[in-house]
């Protein structure tokens, strides 16, 4: 006998407003701040899984055409566009006064050297870094936060804005659109929310 269908939850999205507080929460312009400042618009601006944002190698990022080369699940292979806000905080990471003065002199792991993103101590920044510093500035900003969040909220915000829900499954890697649909449902909640709360004959009689 099949055990029942359990409701699949919907995603939680961050509102426009608290994605702006949380990009704001960092501050200064050493390289640990340039980096981490590019990991969160990155993370919001292409909706990357923390796992493709921690695998990406220098040669996988074309800042001329404004593109990046993701490795998702099951290896599958996907070429995602930086908008400008995540472009700008790359340029700003990968130039010398940012991603160069973490650099060691000598690399300890093999792949570290073509590493995007790097830890404090000039290796490839891991998941659980990423994860810690997600959560860090989503602390400052008074914000539960961890990296699908961001991803959820990059997806939303798109429907919210009109995007096609196709183009949206090809952007974060979906394999089926029915996941990608999931954020539809979010959408149109949020747009029944807007409605009773603003209409004045929307609500109950």
């Amino acid at each position: 006998m099949a055990g029942p269908k359990v409701a699949q939850g919907l995603p939680k999205a961050l509102t426009e407003a608290e994605i702006g507080a949380l990009l704001e929460a960092v501050v200064g312009t050493g390289p640990i701040d340039r980096r981490d400042r590019a990991v969160l618009e990155v993370l919001y601006g292409t909706g990357l899984r923390i796992s493709e944002l921690v695998g990406l190698s220098l040669p996988d990022v074309d800042l001329d055409s404004g593109l990046v080369r993701a490795m998702g699940k099951g290896r599958k292979e996907r070429v995602v566009p930086l908008g400008r806000w995540s472009h700008r905080r790359l340029v700003e990471w990968l130039a010398p006064d940012g991603r160069d003065a973490v650099a060691p002199d000598r690399w300890a792991r093999r792949g570290d050297a073509e590493a995007v993103f790097l830890n404090a101590r000039g290796g490839r920044l891991s998941r659980q870094g990423g994860w810690g510093l997600v959560r860090k500035y989503g602390e400052r900003a008074g914000l539960e936060l961890t990296p699908h969040v961001l991803r959820h909220s990059c997806a939303t915000h798109m429907l919210d804005h009109g995007a096609d829900v196709r183009a949206v499954q090809e952007l974060l890697g979906h394999a089926s659109v029915t996941t990608t649909q999931l954020y539809t449902k979010v959408t149109t909640d949020r747009l029944f929310a807007v409605y009773r709360a603003a209409h004045p004959r929307a609500g109950l009689a």
